[in-house]
């Protein structure tokens, strides 16, 4: 390609800025407690662009750069999240429960099914979108269920359903 065709200083401006952080396709369903998360990283976002900002010129202008991508996704995913009630059932996964399961060699795993910017699975904090997560979704006390997995599929039996 002919040199006469790049724009050097576009280039040089792009290379600057942070990759945009994508949004899931899925809905951005959350517990209350996983809208209070949302809320407190947005306001902690606008307090630290404030505060970078006000450096006028001495503001790290790549740090600055991050925080501004971070505030839109996270402004995004505030603006679509749509609450779910408290689970009310001990019968059947919903959104919120805490589900005892075990798999086939009888080793047993409590989980709890939450929002995608909640989620933290060391902490048992399940995606209800990720494989175990729909796995368990809609299951009822009782139920075996097959958790689709990349290491290979496993049944697993619903054990305990709590209201967490």
């Amino acid at each position: 390609m002919s040199r006469a065709f790049v724009n050097e200083d576009n280039a040089a401006a792009q290379a600057d800025q942070p990759v945009e952080r994508q949004v899931s396709t899925q809905p951005n369903y959350v517990t209350p407690e996983g809208l209070a998360q949302l809320q407190a990283k947005v306001g902690e976002l606008q307090q630290r662009h404030g505060e970078q900002s006000a450096k006028g010129e001495q503001a790290d202008k790549q740090r600055l750069a991050d925080l501004e991508r971070d505030l839109r996704y996270f402004n995004q995913r505030l603006q679509s999240a749509q609450v779910v009630p408290a689970p009310s059932s001990t019968q059947k996964v919903q959104i919120g429960s805490r589900v005892t399961f075990a798999d086939e060699h009888d080793t047993e795993r409590t989980v709890q099914l939450v929002g995608e910017d909640q989620a933290d699975a060391p902490a048992g904090l399940i995606n209800w979108g990720s494989p175990l997560g729909r796995a368990l979704l809609g299951a009822q006390l009782g139920d075996e269920v097959l958790w689709q997995r990349p290491a290979g599929d496993q049944t697993i039996e619903i054990i305990r359903i709590e209201t967490a």
